[in-house]
Parts: C-alpha cells; sequence; structure tokens
C-alpha cells in the first residue's frame, strides 16, 4: 500500500478542529469514539497524539483496531476521514514528540504516545463528492 501523503489543507484542518477518533471493539464489534485534542500532524504521512487516559481507544487499539479518525470544518461543509494504522510508544522519537508536546500545551505526561500511519483519505465535504476515497 502506498504511503498517504497529508496535504496543506488536511494539515491546517487537523491544526484548527478538535479530531474524533474511532476503533472497535475487539470482542463484540461496537465502535467507539472520541475527541483527541492532542491529535497532531507528525509528518507528511503520519498523525500522532499523546494518550492520557488509557482508557477504551487504547485497549482497542492494543488489541489490534484500526484507526479512523474524522475531523470537521462545519461552518465550511468540508472535512476528512482518515483511516490508519497505530502503533503504540512507549519511548523513542514519537514518545519524545508527544513529551515536548504535552510540556509545550501545559498537559500532562502521556502514558504513551499513539502514531497513526495515514492509509486512506476520504472527504466528508458536503456535496455529490461526499465519503469518496481521496488517496
Amino acid at each position: 500500500m502506498s504511503q498517504v501523503k497529508l496535504d496543506d489543507k488536511m494539515q491546517t484542518m487537523l491544526a484548527a478542529q478538535t479530531p474524533i477518533i474511532a476503533t472497535v471493539i475487539q470482542s463484540n464489534g461496537l465502535p467507539n469514539i472520541g475527541p483527541k485534542r492532542s491529535l497532531r500532524v507528525y509528518d507528511e504521512n503520519h498523525l500522532i497524539y499523546n494518550e492520557n487516559t488509557g482508557g477504551q481507544t487504547l485497549e482497542n487499539i492494543e488489541k489490534g483496531s484500526k484507526v479512523a479518525i474524522a475531523v470537521i470544518d462545519r461552518p465550511n461543509l468540508d472535512g476528512y476521514r482518515f483511516v490508519g494504522t497505530p502503533s503504540i510508544h512507549l519511548d523513542g522519537a514519537a514518545f519524545e514528540n508527544a513529551l515536548a508536546f504535552a510540556a509545550l500545551n501545559g498537559m500532562k505526561e502521556p502514558k504513551c504516545a499513539v502514531l497513526i500511519q495515514v492509509d486512506e483519505v476520504y472527504t466528508l465535504k458536503s456535496g455529490p463528492t461526499a465519503g469518496q476515497k481521496l488517496s
């Protein structure tokens, strides 16, 4: 699978809006969603967030769930859905990024960093292209 590149518009929207992340509870297939205020662009192919609660989202990822992230610009009827493969980091560059982000933003130290390789992007822009795969 080729790597998806996050373009400037996607990166700007992710920086300006609160992303919502979805995972699946493996035992019963139920979806789980939650806002991730620390979710941000890591590089042009990856997103990252600081895992602070260690709750259901992290448990689902630990059990193999992929993730979907929705970011919406409601006034402009625009948005994206990013589908990706997460990995948990307790040390290394991704975790150092999470520690620096927490310190810079007055947040507590995270339990871990979750790095997400973006595999697919879909438009959530209102209109005839809504839901179509971009990459």
